[in-house]
């Protein structure tokens, strides 16, 4: 049975996300990764990027913001618009997007199809038409070297049913429920994107719940754990334990029952019940402080909920990150997760900078500028070279330290985030 997406899509003008292709002048709140994190997180399967730059100086500057959302999201992101090469093609793929979009409007464009889904691959490679007579024009070519369409007119949906063997993506406008669920049942349809998908982004996770009820074959997690496999408290409850999926900190206890177990599951969202009020108890919908699920895990004893989150703002009432900050006892420990010492270190120097403190090497370094840093960095990359000839071992190991800082002063100039560094490294 053929999969739907439910596909979100940003519009990218002048760096900032933008209301349509036609529509530059209002510009939507959110910047283009949060934006992506938000549709993410909301339950969607995809992301299209529309890259509505002019000029090649606004092409780059485009790039470096879908490379920025690509890193920002987990689901795939197809890249599109402003293509007229193959380096175009190769920059969309370098910079994180999945597939890449040729827009067949544009005639040089179409004579590209051959040779970037044989350089890149036909799975890499998606065609933007307007009309279904591109696509009987061009049905050989699209369905030997293309791997999905993406039907960017709101009106040619039908027009377009039929014609080729090539799954499409349809751009839709608002539209009731029933008519978006008749419209799923689409057979050559494979998703569906547009105002009808970003205007109800909050309620994906709804929908998709909806089309299981109809039927239609959505992207959904694997529900392994009923309510009735839970051993419930004496209030017919289950603990939850939350815990933030990036830096693994416990954030905060509270309690389910059935319905909140079963709209988290619906939702996507954590919803707990509220012992004190007696009710349901949507996270975040009155704060904003919203906890995205990703991933709900049962003890061995099937009695309590350990919840990995996406946290928005703070988990707790007071305006704390977590719940837990009243220390007890405890003995400090060093630390030995690298990435939190490094994300310590540069706190620190990103502190300075912001702080300067009298004295300060880092503030020196900072006050000298770009050129300064750089050359200290030069300097220190030599030394771990010439450490590593000596048969100390120690020697290398501090070296490696002094260009480690010197490389966090440049990443704190130059306003570079570790996330960023480690992002970028797993996806080679």
């Amino acid at each position: 049975m053929n999969t739907k997406k439910l596909i979100p899509c940003i519009y990218l003008y002048q760096k900032h996300a933008v209301a349509g292709f036609s529509d530059h002048e209002t510009i939507i709140s959110k910047d283009p990764a949060e934006l992506a994190r938000f549709y993410a997180e909301s339950g969607a399967d995809e992301l299209i990027v529309f890259d509505l730059s002019d000029g090649d100086k606004e092409h780059e500057e485009a790039l470096d913001v879908i490379k920025e959302i690509c890193g920002s999201v987990e689901i795939p992101v197809i890249g599109a618009g402003n293509v007229k090469r193959m380096e175009d093609i190769k920059k969309l793929i370098y910079a994180g997007c999945k597939k890449a979009g040729l827009n067949y409007s544009n005639p040089e464009n179409i004579a590209l199809t051959q040779e970037v889904s044989l350089r890149f691959g036909r799975e890499k490679i998606v065609a933007c038409v307007e009309s279904g007579e591109i696509i009987e024009a061009q049905k050989i070519l699209l369905e030997t070297y293309v791997c999905e369409l993406i039907l960017v007119k709101e009106t040619i949906l039908k027009a377009c049913v039929g014609v080729s063997s090539v799954p499409f993506i349809a751009m839709l406008p608002e539209m009731t429920l029933d008519k978006l669920l008749d419209t799923l049942n689409y057979i050559d349809l494979c998703g569906v994107t547009g105002r009808v998908i970003n205007e109800n982004a909050k309620e994906i996770m709804a929908l998709k719940s909806l089309c299981v009820e109809r039927g239609i074959c959505v992207n959904t997690p694997g529900i392994q754990v009923k309510w009735e496999d839970f051993k419930k408290n004496s209030d017919g409850m289950v603990p939850v334990v939350v815990q933030d999926d990036q830096t693994d900190q416990v954030l905060m206890v509270a309690y389910m029952n059935r319905e909140a177990y079963e709209s988290t599951l619906k939702t996507g969202e954590m919803v707990y019940y509220s012992r004190s009020r007696q009710e349901l108890w949507h996270k975040g919908e009155t704060s904003g402080h919203v906890q995205y699920v990703k991933s709900l895990t049962a003890d061995c004893d099937m009695d309590t909920i350990l919840a990995r989150v996406s946290q928005v703002g703070a988990a707790c009432h007071t305006g704390n990150k977590s719940c837990f900050f009243n220390e007890i006892v405890g003995k400090k420990q060093p630390e030995e997760n690298p990435l939190k010492i490094f994300q310590s270190v540069l706190d620190v120097i990103r502190d300075r900078k912001l702080h300067p403190k009298e004295g300060s090497y880092t503030n020196y370094l900072f006050d000298k500028g770009i050129d300064k840093i750089l050359k200290k960095l030069g300097e220190e990359a030599t030394e771990i070279v010439i450490a590593a000839k000596n048969p100390n071992p120690n020697e290398i190991k501090y070296e490696i330290c002094d260009f480690l800082y010197h490389m966090m002063v440049l990443m704190a100039e130059r306003e570079i985030t570790w996330e960023e560094i480690t992002t970028e490294l797993a996806q080679r």
